[in-house]
């Protein structure tokens, strides 16, 4: 069973920063691609930041100059770094990952969610 555990969400006022944390555990191969996505209420889920296992990184653009994306591959967690935080970044923040466990298949895991809320 492979499982992905989110975790630093919280409430921080606009213009303050967030550090957010994705660990991957359970029969895991190899990790491919790695992202984080957010959904606000009322809202559809939408794509953040992906990083490779090359560590290339991709960002959507209302976040690119505030959010960094990283990973540690020795140790499979991954980040996202949120600075310069404003109020339309509240959401619940998702990670996924593609990951081959050890008996060959490969699969795209999801984690529960953190919430993140920026007040003004």
């Amino acid at each position: 069973q492979v499982q992905l555990v989110e975790s630093g969400g919280g409430l921080v006022q606009a213009g303050g920063s967030l550090r957010l944390s994705c660990a991957a555990s359970g029969r895991i191969f190899s990790i491919n691609t790695m992202g984080w996505y957010r959904q606000a209420p009322g809202k559809q889920r939408e794509l953040v930041a992906t990083i490779t296992s090359g560590g290339s990184a991709n960002y959507a653009d209302f976040v690119k100059g505030r959010f960094t994306i990283s990973r540690d591959n020795a140790k499979n967690p991954m980040y996202l770094q949120m600075n310069s935080l404003k109020p339309e970044d509240t959401a619940v923040y998702f990670c996924n990952a593609d990951i081959k466990s050890s008996n060959g298949n490969s699969y795209r895991y999801w984690g529960q969610g953190t919430q993140v809320t920026v007040s003004s």
